[in-house]
C-alpha cells in the first residue's frame, strides 16, 4: 500500500497525491478533485498516524465478539435492544468488561469475558448475518 511504500523510502511524499488518484481511478472509476478530497481526506496522515486502519477493523472484530458472548450470556439483550432497553447489555458490559478496568490486557479481557481470544469466525459471521442475510 501507500504508507508502506512511503515508509519503505520506495515512494516520495510529493508523489503520493498521483499515486491516491491513481489507485482511486482504478478501484472507483473516479479522481479526487483535490489533495483535500484525495491524499489528505484522511485524518490519521495528516496528524501522522500510519497504519491506523487496521484498528478499526480489530475494534469492530472485538465488539462483535463481545456482543456474540453478550447475547449468549443474557437472551434478553438484542429484544432489550428493540425495544430501547440498553439495560441488560450496559450490565453484562460492566461485569465482563468496564469493572474490569485496566487490570487485564486487551486479549486477556477478551478471553476471560469471551471464553476465547480474539476470533476471526464470530466477525464473519456477523458480517453474514448482516450483509448476506
Amino acid at each position: 500500500g501507500l504508507e508502506k511504500a512511503l515508509i519503505e523510502g520506495r515512494m516520495e511524499l510529493e508523489d503520493l497525491p498521483a499515486a491516491w488518484n491513481g489507485g482511486y481511478r482504478r478501484l472507483l472509476g473516479i479522481t479526487p478533485p483535490d489533495d483535500r478530497l484525495g491524499c489528505l481526506q484522511d485524518i490519521h496522515w495528516f496528524g501522522g498516524s500510519w497504519g491506523y486502519f487496521p484498528t478499526y477493523t480489530l475494534g469492530a472484530m472485538t465488539a462483535a465478539q463481545l456482543f456474540d458472548a453478550a447475547q449468549r450470556a443474557d437472551g434478553d439483550i438484542l429484544p432489550g435492544l428493540g425495544r430501547g432497553d440498553f439495560k441488560p447489555l450496559r450490565d453484562w458490559l460492566r461485569t465482563h468488561v468496564h469493572g474490569k478496568g485496566s487490570l487485564l490486557s486487551t486479549r486477556e479481557l477478551l478471553t476471560e469475558a469471551t471464553g476465547r481470544p480474539l476470533d476471526p469466525t464470530v466477525f464473519e459471521a456477523h458480517l453474514r448475518r448482516r450483509y448476506l442475510g
